[in-house]
């Protein structure tokens, strides 16, 4: 690394990259409401490999608690509506042919005080990579100074930039979680 901004803008990307990687994973956890990202994890046996459900149908919402798949080839249907059950969402499609409807259940508490555990690790998970990412950037910074390459203000002046994105992406996460507990706990 060869200057300070270098090493800003690469902190801040990777930052940012952690927090939407928290938004996909919080995408991925169900509050109840039907929404097409529900499915994102969800792979078919099609074709003799494992293909993602969205390579297959199309999916789509047509009303609040209500998911529909439709399978582009009919002889895929069944492979889907396995791939449905067998993942941990707890949903039971049921098929008309090439179009598989997926009512979502309401939450009981039990699911929706495990759900809010779930979505506690992955937000700890991602402040752990924004410590680690602060490390990289804290040692580069450090580098600098050892190479003579600022002073010692400097070097203080970084740190505490640092720290300040640091802060400020922690922040977001905490947020984020808040928010997406409350989705949760939303009947």
């Amino acid at each position: 690394m060869s200057d300070f901004n270098t090493i800003k803008s690469e902190t801040a990307t990777r930052m940012e990259k952690t927090i939407e990687s928290l938004r996909a994973d919080f995408g991925s956890l169900r509050a109840g409401r039907a929404h097409v990202s529900l499915l994102d994890g969800i792979m078919v046996e099609a074709y003799g490999s494992m293909t993602p459900l969205s390579q297959v149908g199309t999916i789509s919402v047509p009303d609040a608690r209500t998911l529909s798949v439709s399978v582009w080839d009919r002889g895929l249907a069944k492979a889907v509506e396995k791939a449905i059950v067998e993942s941990d969402l707890g949903l039971n499609p049921a098929s008309d042919g090439q179009l598989i409807r997926i009512p979502i259940p309401p939450l009981s508490e039990e699911r929706r005080k495990e759900l809010i555990k779930v979505a506690g690790k992955y937000t700890e998970a991602n402040k752990v990579a924004i410590r680690n990412i602060r490390r990289d950037a804290l040692d580069s910074v450090k580098k600098l100074k050892k190479d003579n390459a600022i002073s010692e203000d400097d070097e203080k002046r970084y740190e505490n930039e640092v720290q300040k994105m640091t802060d400020d992406a922690v922040k977001k996460i905490d947020e984020m979680l808040a928010q997406k507990e409350k989705d949760i706990m939303q009947v």
